[in-house]
C-alpha cells in the first residue's frame, strides 16, 4: 500500500524541474524593470508572484486525473456563468465591459482569464475519454469539441475584448491541431475563414476597426512612443536614468503592455532577442513534452496548450510593441504587471506538472468512467 511518503518522493522525482528554471530568468528581469518603473507596481508584483507561487503548491497534490470527470465540466459551466453574468452585473473600465466586483471586498475579478483553465480541462477530459484514430478526429468530433472553444469565444468578444476571445481561439484549435484533426476537416475550415473574412471584419466594433486602420495607416501614439524608445535604446540599452521614454512617462504603459519597449530602451536589442530567445525556449521545451507524453491526452492537451498560449501571447506582444500587428492590449506572458493572468499560468503550469509527476501513480488515476463523447 502506498503511503505518503512513497507519495512525496515520487513527486520530486519526475518533477519536470527543466520547465521551471525556464521561468525563473523571465520573471527576474520582469521583476527588475517593474522595479524601476513604479516600485509601488514592484511590491504589488511580488504579492502575485507569492499568490501564484501559492496557488501553484495547491494545484499540483490535487488529484486531477481522479476528480476531472466532475471537476472540468463543473468549473466549464461555472465559468460560462460567470461570463454571461458580466452582461448583467460587470464593470465597465474604458467601454469594457470584462470585469465583475465581488461584494464587500472591492476586488474585480475578469472571468475571461479564469476560462483558459476550463477550456484545457474539459478539452483533456473529452481527448483523454475519446482519443483520435490514427488519422485524426472526422468532422463530428471536431465540432463537438470545436463548441468547448467557440461558445465562451463568443461571450468574450461581445464584452467586447477580441484580443483575449482571439487568444482563446487560436490556443483551443492549436491543440486539435497537435492532438490529431483529419487533414480535409482542416481544408474545409480554411476555405470557408477566407471567404468569410469580409464578413467577419463588418461585425468588428468601431474601435477594433480604428485599431486596424492605425496599424495598415499611420502608427498611433501608443506605438510610436514604444518605436522611440526601442530606438533609443540601441544595441546595448542605456541607464535607468538616460531612459527618457519611460522615466519621463512618454512611454504610456510601460508596466504592462508597453513593458517590451521599455526592456529595449534599458538593455538594447540584445536584451530583446534575448528574452525572446527565453520565450522560444520554454514553448520548444513545451511541445518537447507534448511529444514526449504522446500517449497521454491530458498531457498532451496541458503542454501543446501552454505552448500555444506562450506563443500567441508573447507574438501578439511583440508585433503589436514594434508595429507590425494592432494594439489589442495583450500583456507579455508572465513578464508584464499584473495578477490574474499571472496566476491563471501558474495555475496551468501545476496542472501540467502534476499530471507529468503522477503520471503513473494509481491512487491519482483511479477515475470514474463517464463517457461525454
Amino acid at each position: 500500500m502506498e503511503s505518503w511518503f512513497d507519495f512525496d518522493k515520487r513527486i520530486f522525482k519526475h518533477f519536470s524541474y527543466v520547465l521551471m528554471l525556464q521561468l525563473v530568468p523571465i520573471l527576474v528581469i520582469s521583476s527588475y524593470l517593474i522595479n524601476e518603473i513604479n516600485p509601488y507596481l514592484f511590491a504589488k508584483q511580488m504579492i502575485y508572484y507569492f499568490l501564484g507561487f501559492v496557488a501553484f503548491v495547491v494545484v499540483i497534490f490535487l488529484p486531477w486525473r481522479k476528480i476531472l470527470w466532475w471537476f472540468a465540466p463543473l468549473l466549464y459551466v461555472a465559468n460560462l456563468a460567470l461570463l454571461m453574468a458580466v452582461e448583467f452585473v460587470g464593470v465597465s473600465i474604458l467601454g469594457a465591459t470584462r470585469w465583475i466586483e465581488i461584494p464587500g471586498l472591492g476586488v474585480t475579478i475578469q472571468p475571461s482569464e479564469f476560462m483558459k483553465v476550463s477550456v484545457f480541462m474539459l478539452l483533456g477530459y473529452l481527448i483523454a475519454r475519446n482519443p483520435p484514430p490514427p488519422n485524426g478526429y472526422n468532422v463530428l468530433h471536431f465540432i463537438k469539441l470545436s463548441m468547448v472553444i467557440i461558445v465562451p469565444f463568443l461571450l468574450i468578444a461581445k464584452e467586447p475584448d477580441l484580443g483575449t476571445a482571439l487568444v482563446l481561439l487560436i490556443t483551443g484549435y492549436g491543440i486539435l491541431f497537435i492532438v490529431g484533426i483529419n487533414w480535409k476537416v482542416w481544408a474545409t475550415l480554411f476555405v470557408v475563414l477566407g471567404l468569410s473574412a469580409p464578413l467577419l471584419y463588418g461585425h468588428l466594433k468601431p474601435y477594433q476597426k480604428q485599431r486596424i486602420s492605425d496599424f495598415v495607416g499611420k502608427p498611433s501614439y501608443h506605438v510610436t512612443q514604444a518605436l522611440i524608445a526601442i530606438g533609443s535604446g540601441g544595441l546595448e540599452g542605456k541607464s535607468k536614468e538616460e531612459s527618457t521614454q519611460t522615466q519621463l512617462k512618454f512611454l504610456p504603459v510601460s508596466s504592462t503592455d508597453f513593458i517590451f519597449a521599455y526592456l529595449g530602451e534599458r538593455f538594447g536589442f540584445k536584451g530583446m532577442l534575448g528574452v525572446v530567445g527565453l520565450y522560444v525556449l520554454l514553448i520548444l521545451n513545451l511541445l518537447r513534452l507534448s511529444w514526449k507524453y504522446e500517449s497521454d491526452p491530458l498531457i498532451k492537451v496541458f503542454s501543446s496548450g501552454l505552448a500555444f498560449l506562450f506563443f500567441v501571447y508573447m507574438g501578439v506582444n511583440v508585433y503589436m510593441v514594434i508595429g507590425l500587428a494592432p494594439v489589442v492590449g495583450l500583456p507579455l506572458p508572465m513578464f508584464s504587471h499584473g495578477g490574474t493572468s499571472f496566476i491563471i499560468f501558474t495555475v496551468i503550469f501545476g496542472i501540467l506538472q502534476n499530471l507529468i509527476a503522477f503520471k503513473d501513480y494509481s491512487k491519482y488515476n483511479t477515475d470514474s468512467k463517464i463517457i461525454m463523447i
